[in-house]
């Protein structure tokens, strides 16, 4: 029991210090609200500290088959802890211009974290739709927090109707899936498919309720309609929130359910990843060339990006697994640059959300320019970013799977967007300023974004530590 417990210890932080963040904000007044927010950024270090205290390359499965202890869960959950922690960084003086500054805002960005990492650990369909469920309500209730905004209630609404569509299909397929193997567990569902020598029709039906449901957490093409609307209405910082901590989750996702559960029906989702990747690649890359609003570029590009995260799991081994995982953690470091000097030159009753805000920026920070241009160079794969070695490893991948051609049309959609990226390099350093305020930032954001910036360029040139890591946890776990 001792041992099940510490498994499951920094789910235990993280519950502990959302409760208290509850309890200590309801005796505070508006002047105090910061003892709230740092006593969420305290749980998550504390968090992120047990983890790589608890750190290890053996896999242990506990409560009764419910969770599992393994590598992969403890880099996924320390990534997730890091982005989450940087996103508060980012949004505190956002979250302070517009009332969001309280402690009810940072609870339920916990809460959500709380439900990635019940993603992360699933071992059992259980366990893996509770935390889908509890991180998937907790980011509704972000999207619609600003309640005198009604273009966020509307994209609330949008994302909490179309997600539970997303999980009536998960529950389907999950459930059909029990009715073809007879268990709910994920090591033993696996089991159960290997040792069968034909997949009969129930799996396979289950199957593509599944995928569906990973697609559209994913924002893949078909399943993707939601991705812009709710990148545009919610609030700036919210946005950043949902657009990086979640895609781990959403990673794991894909890795516990297709590389774990049903790795035994290969044939059959390769193929359906194949078409989501290629749609994904290339309908993410051309929609957004005629975006306007940078929050739906990026929302499209995410759609993009999804898709050579597909890519990677299409050689169904632990190096191709490792590819992807490599690429979220680029592309979630590339989009957290990104969405925080967006939020660094927002201010109260300005967003900062049209293409048109960033002309000579330049001319106004060569700085925050600077970290910009290599967050669009690593979003679009640019060398020496770290985004162009995430894109040679999937594309690898894919050609190891033998889909050449759905490498070679990877490269070619890639190229195509690097036309929207290198438009906002081009409207920062060759057009003349429209917005001509001053930028103010505080310390503690000025010094993290710019750590985050140059860490693009860093880990483009010397990928070999993160990639490493990425191998590592995917070759010690007995399941990939």
């Amino acid at each position: 029991m001792t041992v099940d417990f510490l498994a499951v210890l920094p789910e235990i932080v993280v519950l502990t210090g959302a409760c208290l963040v509850l309890l200590v904000d309801a005796w505070l007044t508006d002047e105090r609200r910061h003892v709230s927010y740092w006593l969420a950024q305290f749980t998550l270090l504390v968090a992120a500290c047990v983890t790589l205290r608890t750190w290890n390359s053996d896999a242990g499965i506990v409560f009764n088959g419910m969770v599992v202890d393994d590598f992969v869960s403890d880099v996924l959950r320390f990534f997730s802890f890091i982005a989450v922690s940087l996103a508060l960084f980012y949004s505190r003086s956002y979250f302070a211009a517009r009332g969001l500054f309280r402690g009810e805002t940072f609870a339920l960005m916990i809460f959500s974290l709380l439900g990635m990492q019940l993603l992360i650990t699933a071992n059992s369909f259980l366990t893996l739709y509770l935390g889908l469920e509890l991180m998937s309500l907790s980011l509704y209730a972000l999207v619609a927090i600003q309640r005198d905004l009604r273009v966020a209630s509307e994209a609330a609404m949008k994302y909490f109707v179309l997600g539970a569509l997303a999980s009536g299909f998960l529950l389907y397929g999950m459930s059909m899936i029990y009715g073809a193997t007879g268990t709910l567990q994920i090591d033993e569902v696996m089991q159960a498919i290997l040792a069968s020598n034909d997949n009969p029709l129930l799996l396979v039906f289950g199957l593509v309720f599944v995928v569906s449901a990973i697609a559209f957490k994913l924002g893949a093409v078909p399943y993707h309609m939601w991705a812009p609307d709710v990148y545009q209405g919610a609030p700036t910082a919210m946005t950043l929130f949902i657009n990086t901590a979640p895609e781990f989750a959403a990673y794991a996702m894909l890795l516990r359910l297709l590389a774990g559960a049903l790795i035994g029906t290969g044939e059959h989702w390769q193929g359906m990843l194949v078409v989501l990747s290629a749609l994904s690649m290339v309908i993410g890359h051309v929609v957004a060339i005629a975006q306007t609003n940078i929050k739906r570029m990026l929302a499209y590009s995410t759609i993009a990006n999804m898709g050579y995260v597909l890519m990677g799991f299409l050689a169904a081994d632990s190096t191709g697994y490792a590819s992807a995982m490599f690429y979220m953690a680029a592309y979630v470091l590339a989009t957290l640059t990104a969405w925080g000097v967006i939020l660094v030159l927002s201010r109260k009753g300005f967003e900062s959300d049209r293409l048109e805000d960033f002309k000579g920026l330049n001319a106004r920070s060569p700085w925050w320019a600077f970290v910009m241009l290599l967050a669009m160079f690593s979003l679009a794969g640019v060398p020496p970013t770290v985004g162009v070695y995430a894109k040679i490893l999937v594309l690898q991948a894919a050609i190891k799977a033998d889909f050449v051609w759905l490498a070679v049309l990877g490269v070619v959609a890639a190229l195509v967007g690097c036309f929207y990226y290198l438009r906002v390099v081009k409207y920062m350093y060759f057009d003349e300023p429209i917005e001509r305020a001053p930028i103010v930032v505080r310390r503690d954001t000025h010094a993290l974004l710019s750590v985050n910036g140059v860490a693009l360029l860093v880990l483009g040139i010397l990928p070999q530590s993160l990639m490493g890591l990425c191998a590592i946890a995917l070759a010690s776990s007995q399941y990939y």
